[in-house]
């Protein structure tokens, strides 16, 4: 029988690939899970008439169910993306249909060229036409010209939707109903009082929460302290909690990592407290949504009064000293490249003042994680480090850039360095304290 749900190693004696039964790995997806859907059973009814009429041996199946193809790449997938990044199990990937593995073109794009360096098949059932549409590492023209011109008709299909959904939810908004997404923290879904369609109620186990955490802010309380307690405690984030309140398992992928459940932070712990839902305001992009007079729209009972409310802004801006500004996205060259050995979580890069250099830091506290061991380490000995291993590993002496990196699978772990050591620890980094490993196939050399 071939695995399912969760990519995992091919069964123990798996045969080596014969002429007659090449290895196939099915892949499954869905925007929209419910408890009435179909729609899994049949697809993987429809790749295993694909598999038959190909002649392939089925070893594993990866389903992606909750996932959108719109939202995320097939190499971002919780379970297809494992299969990806080992494409030496198996010769072809089946879908049922071309819009369960893409919809746009760009990551048809990516899928093809993916198939090609590494030698691989793409098959798609195609139930509609009773022939599978079969793409070969060196399928011709006119094969390539169909997969892009279903790229494109899915993409255009995702689009109509969004663009009907998205008029659909600004009336709902204008009317104070619920229109689906993420539930504000301390608030659940409950029928509108109206009659019609939902709004929402307070929600009993958080609504409390909040209420404590507001109080424990304003007695001058850190919000690092209290997402440390709230991860201590087990308290779901909005996200999990959300997931609880749909009947959906909690958790999913960050990073490149899956995770059973997500950890609170100041940050997110902030984003709650600051959000004017606190107050039974209808939101969106963050803002209080207002009628026609300007008025805010009411969605559910207020957790806050206005006064509580602004009470607790003040206590958050007296400490933010100033000092929030939006995020700009950065230039480090080892962003999601470097991690510490300590807790085997991302580091990154802090500037030093009046510097042509910062520091690559472990990050474990922003994450509302404790480190046994922090690192940090110079970055420009870091980088030069990675570059210098990089070269050696590929044989490649172009520059390389973050996404070279990224794109080979190079992983780079610091351990936390030792007190003392004198002079010599300005001659460079302590190359003991670092692991470079490149988990890809290296780039094919001019």
């Amino acid at each position: 029988m071939p695995h399912h749900s969760q990519p995992s190693a091919l069964p123990t004696g798996t045969e080596p690939l014969s002429a007659r039964h090449p290895r196939a790995v099915a892949a499954v997806r869905l925007s929209c899970l419910t408890s009435v859907t179909t729609s899994p059973d049949r697809q993987r009814s429809a790749v295993q008439r694909c598999v038959d009429h190909l002649g392939l041996q089925l070893v594993a199946e990866a389903w992606d169910l909750g996932v959108s193809a719109r939202a995320t790449s097939p190499f971002e997938r919780p379970a297809l993306s494992s299969w990806l990044q080992r494409p030496y199990a198996y010769e072809a990937v089946v879908w049922s249909h071309v819009d369960r593995a893409v919809r746009s073109v760009e990551h048809m794009t990516e899928l093809i060229d993916w198939s090609r360096r590494h030698g691989r098949t793409l098959a798609f059932g195609m139930p509609e036409d009773d022939v599978p549409l079969v793409v070969t590492p060196l399928a011709g023209d006119s094969v390539i010209r169909r997969c892009m011109e279903l790229a494109r008709d899915a993409q255009r299909e995702v689009e109509t939707i969004s663009a009907r959904l998205t008029s659909c939810h600004a009336t709902l908004r204008e009317a104070g109903r619920y229109a689906g997404g993420l539930v504000p923290f301390g608030y659940r879904k409950a029928p509108h009082p109206s009659g019609s369609g939902w709004g929402l109620a307070l929600d009993p186990e958080t609504a409390p929460l909040v209420r404590s955490l507001v109080s424990e802010v304003r007695a001058g309380r850190s919000l690092t302290a209290l997402a440390r307690e709230l991860n201590d405690q087990g308290v779901p984030v909005p996200r999990d909690r959300h997931a609880q309140l749909q009947g959906r398992r909690t958790g999913g992928r960050r990073h490149g990592r899956d995770f059973d459940r997500f950890r609170w932070t100041s940050g997110t712990l902030s984003k709650v407290l600051r959000s004017p839902s606190l107050k039974g305001h209808r939101t969106h992009g963050g803002q209080t949504v207002r009628d026609a007079s300007g008025a805010p729209v009411l969605i559910g009972q207020p957790l806050l009064s206005e006064a509580e409310f602004d009470a607790l802004q003040a206590a958050l801006q007296a400490r933010s000293n100033g000092t929030r500004r939006p995020r700009r996205p950065t230039s480090a060259l080892l962003i999601g490249v470097v991690h510490c050995r300590g807790c085997s979580g991302r580091m990154y890069f802090a500037a030093r003042k009046d510097c042509p250099y910062g520091d690559y830091v472990c990050r474990a506290t922003a994450r509302g994680d404790v480190c046994p061991a922090p690192a940090g380490v110079r970055s420009d000995w870091l980088e030069q480090y990675t570059l210098d291993c990089y070269r050696r590993a590929t044989g490649k002496e172009a520059p390389a850039t973050r996404e070279d990196l990224l794109r080979d699978g190079v992983r780079v772990t610091v351990a936390k360095g030792r007190r003392g050591g004198g002079a010599e620890r300005n001659r460079g980094p302590e190359t003991s304290r670092l692991t470079f490993t490149i988990e890809g196939p290296a780039p094919q050399m001019d």
